[in-house]
C-alpha cells in the first residue's frame, strides 16, 4: 500500500526513531498492566455471587447514548492487599522512595520506574546482587536494595460493563435455489432479540422498513417484504428491554427484485425464476453480501459480479498464469529458478527478469503466484473481502514476492503495507484492532481504543503489525519465512476492511447520505482501491472537486484523480480490467 506523502512519511520516521528509545520501558509497562488485569480478574471471580445478585436486582447504573448505542455499567467493591516497599541505598541506608503494589512478590521494573523516577530506576537496574547481605554483611554491597515494609488490606471500586440487549435479522421463508441470493418465494424478515441479564427480557422490537414503522411484542418479529427498486429500501430496528433501556439501533438496506429484472430495470429472462433478495445490516445473519457492502449499505449488481469482484471458493478457480517479470527476477536472484543460459543470468539492472529470464522462470512463476491461493480464500471467508480482489491487489503491489521494498518509505509483504496503511487498519477496522491490540499491549490500554491511546502506543501497534507481515528471514530458505507469508494474508484482508470503511466515511461526508445511496457498489470498491494505494488524501481531494449536482461515480472521480493522483487511476484500472 502506498500512501506516499513524503512529508508525512518523514514525520512518522522521526516519531518512530524517538519512540524506539522507549520501547523497552513500554514493554515492561505492558507486563505491569497485565499483572494488574490478572489480579482484577481473580478478584472478580471471587465476587461472582455478589455480581449475580446485583444483576438480578433493579439496577439503575446504565447509560443510553443519543446514537442508540447503549452501555450498562455497575460499580462493585473489590478487596485487595496493598504491599509497601522501600528502596534504600546500601552505603548509608538512605531511604529513596516508596513503592506500592497490589500483587505478591517483588515490584516490577515498571512499578519501580513509576514510583522512584528514572535516576533511581537506572541505579536499581545496574545494581549487582549482594549475597553477603543474607548474613548481615553489607559492607561490600553497592547500589540500592528493596525492603518490604508491610501489607494492608484495602478496597477499591471497580466499574464493570454489563452485557446489553442484542437483536439479529435474518430471512424467513426463503426456499434456496442453485443461484446465490435467489429465493423461489418472497421471504419475510425475521428479527430476534435477547437480553443477557438474568431476570430481564425483551418487551418489544421496533423499527422502520422503508420509513414505515413496525412494532412487535416479545422477542421475535416477522415483517413481510414487498418488491423494491434495484437500490433497495432502508431498514432500522432495535429491541426494548424490561431493564428500562434498548439495544443499539441497527441500520441497513433490503433489496427484493424479480429475477427477470436487471439493474437497469430491464427484463432479463436468462436467470432462473424467483426473487433476488439482498440484506445488508450490521445486525444481519445473512452472509451473502461482503463486509464492505454492509459498511456502505450498498448492493452488488444483480446477477454475476464483475470478474475482479468475484469470490471463488476453490483454489483452482482462483489460479492465474501471468508473466510477472519482477517475480521472475526475484526467483532467479534467490536461486529458485535457473536462467544461467541467459545473458547476464536473465536479470536486468533494475532486478526484473529479461525476456529470456522470464521464459526460463515461467514454470516457477506460475507455481509461485498460485502458491497462496488457499490462504487467500481462507482470508476472504474470514473477512468478507472478495478473494479475486485480494489476489489482484497482491499481483499489482508485489507480484506475489513478499519482500520489503525500501525506498523513501518501507513497504512490507504481499500487499506492500506501509506504516500509514497500518494506521488505517487499526483506526478503521475496530474488530481487527480488538483482536490484534491485546497481542501487543495490555487489555487496559487497548480498551481506550486506537484513536484515544497515547501516541507511543499507537507507534508500537503499527510497528508490531508491520513486523507481523514482514516475511524477510535471512536464516530461512530463500530468505523468506513462508509460514509468516501465509499468516500475513489475513492481516492484509483486514487492512482492506479498514480501507473500505474509511472510504465509506469519505463518500458519506461528501454526499451527506449513505455511501450506497451516493455511489454504486462497484465504484465504491474502486474508491477503496484508491484509498489503499494512494491514501485518503488523494480520494478526498478528488471527491471534493466534483461539482455540486454531479454524481460521485468513477467517471467523475477518476477525472479529478488524473489531475491530483494520476498513478491511482492507472492502479485501479489495472486491477479492474
Amino acid at each position: 500500500m502506498r500512501n506516499k506523502n513524503p512529508r508525512i512519511i518523514s514525520f512518522f520516521r522521526r516519531k518512530v526513531l524517538f519512540f524506539r528509545r522507549k520501547v523497552l520501558f513500554f514493554r515492561r509497562k505492558v507486563l505491569f498492566f497485565r499483572r494488574k488485569v490478572l489480579f482484577f480478574r481473580k478478584s472478580l471471580l471471587v465476587l461472582v455471587v455478589i455480581v449475580g445478585a446485583i444483576l438480578g436486582s433493579s439496577l439503575s447504573h446504565f447509560q443510553a447514548f443519543a446514537d442508540g448505542d447503549p452501555r450498562r455499567t455497575t460499580t462493585i467493591v473489590v478487596a485487595y492487599t496493598q504491599y509497601e516497599w522501600w528502596m534504600s541505598r546500601w552505603s548509608d541506608n538512605e531511604h529513596l522512595c516508596h513503592i506500592y503494589t497490589d500483587h505478591e512478590g517483588f515490584p516490577t521494573a515498571t512499578e519501580i520506574y513509576i514510583y522512584c523516577g528514572e535516576s533511581v530506576y537506572e541505579e536499581w537496574a545496574e545494581t549487582i546482587a549482594c549475597p553477603e547481605a543474607v548474613d548481615g554483611d553489607t559492607e561490600n554491597c553497592s547500589g540500592v536494595y528493596l525492603h518490604l515494609i508491610g501489607s494492608t488490606p484495602r478496597e477499591k471500586e471497580v466499574t464493570i460493563e454489563l452485557p446489553v440487549p442484542e437483536a439479529r435479522v435474518s430471512l424467513e421463508g426463503c426456499s434456496p435455489t442453485e443461484t446465490p441470493n435467489l429465493c423461489s418465494e418472497i421471504p419475510a424478515l425475521r428479527i430476534t432479540a435477547q437480553d443477557p441479564l438474568p431476570n430481564e427480557h425483551i418487551t418489544q422490537i421496533q423499527g422502520r422498513l422503508n420509513n414505515i414503522p413496525f412494532v412487535c411484542q416479545g422477542q421475535t418479529c416477522e415483517i413481510p417484504l414487498r418488491v423494491t427498486s434495484t437500490q433497495g429500501v432502508t431498514l432500522e430496528f432495535w429491541a426494548d428491554s424490561s431493564y428500562g433501556d434498548s439495544s443499539k439501533h441497527y441500520h441497513g438496506r433490503v433489496r427484493l427484485v424479480d429475477s427477470g429484472v436487471s439493474d437497469s430495470g430491464i427484463s432479463d429472462t436468462s436467470e432462473s425464476s424467483g426473487w433476488y433478495i439482498d440484506l445488508v445490516s450490521e445486525g444481519g445473519d445473512w452472509e451473502q453480501t461482503d463486509i464492505c457492502a454492509q459498511a456502505w449499505e450498498a448492493f452488488p449488481s444483480i446477477g454475476t459480479p464483475p470478474h475482479w469482484l468475484a469470490n471463488p471458493t476453490h483454489p483452482e478457480l482462483l489460479a492465474t498464469d501471468m508473466p510477472l517479470a519482477y517475480l521472475a527476477g526475484q526467483l532467479i536472484k534467490n536461486n529458485m529458478a535457473d536462467a544461467s543460459d541467459c545473458e547476464y543470468g536473465g536479470l536486468l539492472t533494475n532486478g526484473y527478469a529479461s525476456q529470456c529470464g522470464l521464459e526460463k522462470a515461467r514454470p516457477e512463476v506460475t507455481r509461485w503466484q498460485n502458491l497462496f491461493d488457499p490462504y487467500i480464500i481462507k482470508a476472504s471467508q474470514e473477512s468478507g473481502i472478495p478473494s479475486q480482489t485480494l489476489k489482484r491487489i497482491f499481483a499489482q503491489e508485489s507480484q506475489f514476492w513478499p519482500g520489503v521494498l525500501r525506498n523513501t518509505y518501507d513497504e512490507y509483504g504481499l500487499g506492500q503495507l506501509t506504516e500509514l496503511g497500518a494506521d488505517t487498519a487499526l483506526l478503521w477496522n475496530q474488530d481487527f484492532f480488538n483482536q490484534f491490540c491485546p497481542l501487543v499491549l495490555s487489555d487496559e490500554t487497548c480498551q481506550k481504543g486506537y484513536a484515544h491511546m497515547e501516541e507511543e502506543n499507537q507507534v508500537l501497534l503499527r510497528g508490531a503489525l508491520l513486523a507481523s507481515i514482514n516475511a524477510e528471514c535471512p536464516e530461512c530458505s530463500q530468505g523468506i519465512d513462508m509460514e509468516n507469508v501465509n499468516t500475513s494474508i489475513s492481516y492484509f484482508a483486514q487492512t482492506l476492511v479498514g480501507n473500505c470503511k474509511q472510504t465509506g466515511q469519505i463518500i458519506a461526508s461528501a454526499a451527506g447520505t449513505t455511501p450506497g445511496e451516493a455511489s454504486s457498489y462497484e465504484d465504491l470498491w474502486r474508491f477503496t482501491l484508491v484509498n489503499y494505494h494512494a491514501g485518503p488524501g488523494c480520494l478526498e481531494e478528488a471527491v471534493d472537486q466534483i461539482l455540486a449536482g454531479d454524481p460521485i461515480d468513477w467517471e467523475h472521480v477518476s477525472f479529478e484523480l488524473g489531475i491530483y493522483c494520476p498513478n491511482a487511476v492507472e492502479y485501479v484500472e489495472e486491477i479492474t480490467k
